[in-house]
Parts: C-alpha cells; sequence; structure tokens
C-alpha cells in the first residue's frame, strides 16, 4: 500500500461548460497541466464518464479521484443536475459509476464544495460563490465542509431563483452592465442573510465583476479551486463527504 504521503489524487471538476482536470500530489500542487474538454450538451451520465474517459486518456500514477459536480449530491448519489441533463442524472450513482469504470475510490461532492475546499483560509465562517452556467454556493466553518444547500434554486421572485437570475444565460440576455447591478444585490442579500467572515468568488464569470468589492470578498480561479480535490480527501467520511470504492 502507497504511504499517503506519497498519494495522487485526480481531481475532476464537471461544470456546464467544461470538465476540468489535473493530478494533485499530498500539497495540492498540480503534477501535470490543468486539462480541460467541453462539457456534452444535455450531458447523460454515459456522456460525462466517456468525456472523462477523454480527458483523462494520458493521465497515469493516480491513487484517488474526486469529483465536483453541478448539482445536489447526497452520499455520492446525484439528485440534481440542473445544467445537465437532469431527469437522466436524477438518483445515479455517479461515484460508483466513476469508481467501477477507473478501479479507484471517489469522492463526489458539490462543484463550489470541492472548489472552496481548495481557498478557503480556514479561519470563521466562510461562503463560496461559483458564477458560470449558473449559481453555486459552499459554506465551511474554520476549514470544515458543512452541509450542502442548494441555494442557487431560492426564487428571487416568481418563477425565477438564482441560477436564472444571473447564470449565463441572464448575463448574455442583460447584458454586462445589468448584470453587475444583480450581482452586487445579491450579494449584499446573501450577506445579510449567511453573515459570512470571508466570501470567494469562483467561476468563469467571476472575472467579470466590475465595481469594488468589499475587504472581506476574493475573486478566486478556476485552477485554485480545483486544488480542493486533494483536500477533499482531509474531510472525515460522513454526511458531507462520502468515500465509494469500486466494485
Amino acid at each position: 500500500m502507497k504511504s499517503q504521503s506519497k498519494e495522487k489524487y485526480l481531481a475532476l471538476d464537471i461544470g456546464g461548460s467544461h470538465i476540468k482536470s489535473t493530478i494533485l500530489n499530498v500539497e495540492g500542487k498540480m503534477d501535470i497541466e490543468y486539462q480541460k474538454i467541453a462539457t456534452p450538451k444535455n450531458a447523460t451520465p454515459d456522456d460525462v464518464i466517456t468525456a472523462i474517459e477523454t480527458l483523462i486518456k494520458d493521465f497515469s500514477n493516480y491513487d484517488k479521484i474526486s469529483v465536483g459536480f453541478p448539482g445536489f449530491i447526497k452520499n455520492g448519489v446525484v439528485k440534481t443536475a440542473p445544467n445537465l441533463n437532469n431527469e437522466a442524472f436524477k438518483n445515479f450513482n455517479l461515484s460508483q459509476a466513476i469508481a467501477s469504470k477507473f478501479k479507484k475510490p471517489v469522492r463526489l461532492v458539490n462543484d463550489a464544495d470541492m472548489q472552496g475546499l481548495g481557498v478557503i483560509s480556514r479561519v470563521g465562517l466562510e461562503m463560496v460563490i461559483t458564477l458560470g452556467t449558473g449559481f453555486g454556493t459552499a459554506l465551511f466553518m474554520d476549514g470544515k465542509l458543512l452541509p450542502h444547500l442548494e441555494l442557487a434554486h431560492l426564487p428571487v421572485r416568481e418563477g425565477i431563483d438564482y441560477d436564472a437570475f444571473i447564470g449565463d444565460k441572464a448575463l448574455d440576455k442583460d447584458g454586462i452592465k445589468v448584470w453587475n447591478t444583480k450581482i452586487k444585490g445579491v450579494l449584499e442579500t446573501f450577506n445579510n442573510v449567511i453573515n459570512y467572515d470571508s466570501l470567494f468568488l469562483s467561476g468563469g464569470n467571476a472575472k467579470r465583476i466590475n465595481f469594488d468589492l468589499d475587504d472581506n470578498i476574493k475573486v478566486v480561479g478556476n485552477r485554485d479551486g480545483i486544488r480542493g480535490g486533494m483536500f477533499l480527501w482531509k474531510e472525515d467520511d460522513g454526511y458531507c463527504v462520502r468515500t465509494v470504492n469500486p466494485i
């Protein structure tokens, strides 16, 4: 059995537009250059696994797999996948499918949860918001992942949730000026509701924010977040994180 000090982690960040991956060492540093592939439109579980297989075909020498997924996960099972084929993913045990396909232990969590583990300071109550195809959130207390809440699907107004209000489609429809006005209001709302000590903004659209942020808010990149694939294996096995082994 390999010493934990020499373990390697295959980190996969599944997004609505791209699937990203690298191999991390025990310090969370990338052993190979960050790679990505387009996420198939209206992707099913088979589509996602095939895309992963293509993406990592030249990867080798990893011991465990970490997966961030854009939806609600419970015990490694996908409950929702709003920016993929939601019906096909409903109640699909994606962690078991990946573990069995690639013959390695898997930990699968929401993508904001995994990204957060890579960027937080581990002091106080911290929140991560991802701004990409949709809107993702994660919460941490003194570095420990808290149970995931799909805050993206809270209604902003009748018939519109946060995903629809400030996701990619809203940005395209509203334009950058209106979108930034919306983002500013959303950040004020979550500051009042969560009362976080620190907030980290990630995802492809975070760099489009053009107003001044409070001192306790920081914009971070996807490359920073994928480091969470190593930290995910530092979490206790339990309600928030579940290890699934190959069958």
